[in-house]
């Protein structure tokens, strides 16, 4: 389940960011000149930093699990917003989703790698192949905008994450979890 969480993980982040110039220049959203457009990009590529800080702070006093889903659940909402509106308020919500991007890949990880003992080493590894989805996702996203309009085809990125949003919260549920003692709940939570 982690495997396909990372696949879609970094195939909706990259797809969002792979077509923002596009999006951001379409007519009814805001008419963004090439130029104008690549540097609101970096809002939604910052926005993921100034999150991975945050989230890292907040990881402390929630499980990794249910900050996963609810993260996952207000990228999905971001999305269906930005599908559903134009103008600035389909801007700010598509910038937003590099916020709520932040810590969906860590947590993903470590909650994948929970519980596996001495199968780490090749749980991990089937993690870290799972970055594969950035490459094979943006295409499939690219192909389904050329039929649909680019805004439509982030219907790709909103299920994507479904999917996370369900692997967190089955993930909070799972009992190993809460016994790994290299699971970041059992960090010092510096009280």
């Amino acid at each position: 389940m982690a495997t396909l969480g990372i696949f879609v993980y970094v195939g909706a982040e990259v797809s969002i960011g792979s077509f923002l110039i596009n999006y951001l220049g379409l007519p009814h959203i805001m008419s963004f000149p090439e130029r104008t457009a690549a540097h609101y990009v970096s809002f939604y590529w910052g926005g993921a930093m100034i999150g991975r800080f945050i989230g890292s702070y907040v990881l402390r006093y929630i499980s990794t699990g249910k900050a996963l889903a609810a993260a996952a659940f207000i990228a999905f909402c971001l999305v269906l917003t930005t599908m559903a509106t134009g103008g600035p308020v389909a801007l700010y919500s598509v910038l937003a989703i590099g916020f709520f991007n932040s810590i969906m890949f860590p947590s993903i990880f470590s909650l994948g790698l929970a519980g596996l003992g001495e199968l780490t080493s090749k749980g991990s590894s089937l993690l870290v192949q799972a970055i594969v989805g950035g490459a094979i996702l943006p295409l499939a996203e690219g192909h389904l905008a050329d039929r649909v309009g680019v805004q439509h085809a982030f219907i790709i990125p909103a299920v994507c994450y479904v999917y996370i949003a369900l692997f967190g919260i089955l993930a909070s549920r799972r009992k190993d979890i809460d016994q790994d003692p290299r699971h970041p709940s059992h960090a010092p939570s510096g009280h």
